[in-house]
């Protein structure tokens, strides 16, 4: 069977490690798709759910709040600051950071707390999505 690792890592910690037959996940020019010896490529990642297709069939979820992807012909790598495995996302919440940001985002003062509200809500929206990709599993 023709299998790729696959690593997703967080500030925090490794999310994910093992070998897998195709990710699946949110370029910033639309969804990639990884398969065993694809062509070496660097690219920043959106926030959304990155998909792992594993070696034995199974699938597993994990949410990223953006990031970076190096592909190798042998290796896949996500790293991003915030990835959360999609058992472990809480939908109750991320609905009360959500309504949060939304309140930020009327309250803001200034162009950078309009900015930061509208980039944390985006991130949320993607977290709500994903969960609910996750959910349907």
């Amino acid at each position: 069977m023709n299998t790729i690792h696959v690593d997703v890592v967080s500030a925090e910690e490794s999310i994910y490690s093992g070998e897998a037959r195709f990710v699946a996940l949110p370029g910033e020019s639309g969804e990639l798709g990884i398969y065993p010896r694809h062509t070496p490529l660097i690219t920043r990642i959106k926030a959304g759910s990155v998909r792992i297709e594993t070696a034995d069939g199974g699938e597993e979820f994990v949410f990223v709040a953006g990031g970076i992807l190096e592909v190798q012909p042998d290796c896949v790598t996500v790293l991003s600051d915030t990835a959360i495995r999609g058992k472990d996302l809480d939908e109750e919440k991320a609905n009360a950071a959500k309504q949060a940001a939304e309140e930020a985002l009327r309250n803001a003062s200034s162009e950078i707390d309009l900015a930061r509200a509208q980039s944390e809500l985006a991130v949320l929206a993607a977290q709500l999505s994903a969960l609910r990709k996750y959910r349907k599993k």
